[in-house]
């Protein structure tokens, strides 16, 4: 298949990856070195702090990327969200307008703009669709920073019907892997479950309590394989609506969390907090457009949920 980068772009030219050091930007910045690209730009948020539009619009001056992709924004699992609905709307919507105004001043010819499935209606159709957009009510748990991402989506498809430029996004399932936030209270679910049973059979509990029914169902897609889509989408889709990227399957948060146990050896009860909030019943992204271009996940959540949990244990434990 054509690629869509421009003729000038190559291996060289500069590319800006927004967040290079959280869950998505490393796994980013990784499968681009290793598919040999050599002018790769990143800045720390100590750096260059994305809501500060003066900061953004001298940094993407003085660099001036071929290629910007946003991973940057301030995220966090179900409580995080319910409980910090300012913050989550406030900084995702400064990060993503100041640098994509920047982006634009510069008129950086190509740019990925990632959002999140949570973008989509709490009970549209199964699997979703990138059609359901803005058809229904959000899930109101983390309906501040869909609202933001939705933002992002429309800036994108402004910027390719205003001036032409040849900017995507797209709408990643639910992520983990290596550089996850495995903090108690403000991770989500499967790098939460990893901490929860690594503790519990430290300690020899009897039980692990799980917050929720355990009903909904999710999808779970390694962040390398969403690199290597990203990338993929960069070479090969150049349209303005945005196109979801995930696995095509789903399990429920029992199954995970039964997967996660003997993943970690975890041999203990468990049982269920049913004050805590589900969120969406389900939500499980129809991925038939970037099968079409081409790309399918490689890891399997069984070797994908073993491999973050070697890391954790290197890393964090």
């Amino acid at each position: 298949m054509d690629s869509v980068l421009d003729s000038a772009f190559d291996f060289g030219a500069p590319v800006y990856v927004a967040g290079h050091r959280g869950l998505v930007g490393s796994a980013l910045w990784r499968r681009l070195e290793a598919a040999g690209y050599t002018h790769l730009i990143g800045a720390t948020s100590a750096e260059l702090d994305l809501r500060d539009r003066q900061q953004t619009f001298d940094f993407l001056r003085e660099h001036r990327p071929a290629v910007v992709i946003d991973a940057a924004a301030r995220v966090g699992g179900i409580l995080a969200n319910r409980d910090h609905p300012t913050e989550f709307l406030s900084d995702n919507l400064r990060i993503q307008v100041n640098l994509m105004d920047a982006a634009l001043e510069v008129r950086t010819p190509r740019l990925l703009f990632l959002g999140s499935s949570c973008i989509y209606p709490k009970y549209a159709e199964q699997p979703i669709r990138e059609s359901s957009l803005l058809t229904g009510e959000l899930e109101p748990t983390n309906d501040a920073y869909a609202i933001a991402k939705i933002a992002g989506i429309m800036q994108v498809q402004a910027v390719r019907r205003q001036y032409g430029l040849r900017w995507i996004s797209a709408m990643p399932t639910n992520l983990y892997g290596p550089h996850d936030n495995f903090d108690p209270t403000s991770s989500h679910v499967l790098p939460a479950l990893i901490r929860r049973f690594h503790e519990a059979k430290a300690a020899a509990a009897e039980e692990v309590v799980l917050w929720g029914s355990g009903t909904p169902r999710r999808e779970f897609l390694h962040v390398d394989d969403l690199a290597d889509a990203c990338l993929h989408l960069l070479e090969h889709y150049d349209a303005p609506e945005p196109i979801n990227v995930g696995v095509g399957a789903d399990v429920t948060i029992r199954e995970l969390a039964e997967l996660v146990a003997r993943t970690v050896g975890y041999t203990g009860a468990l049982s269920n907090d049913l004050s805590k909030p589900d969120g969406t019943p389900r939500k499980l992204l129809d991925v038939s457009r970037l099968q079409a271009l081409g790309w399918k996940p490689s890891i399997s959540l069984e070797d994908g949920v073993a491999a973050t949990y070697a890391w954790y244990q290197e890393h964090v434990a």
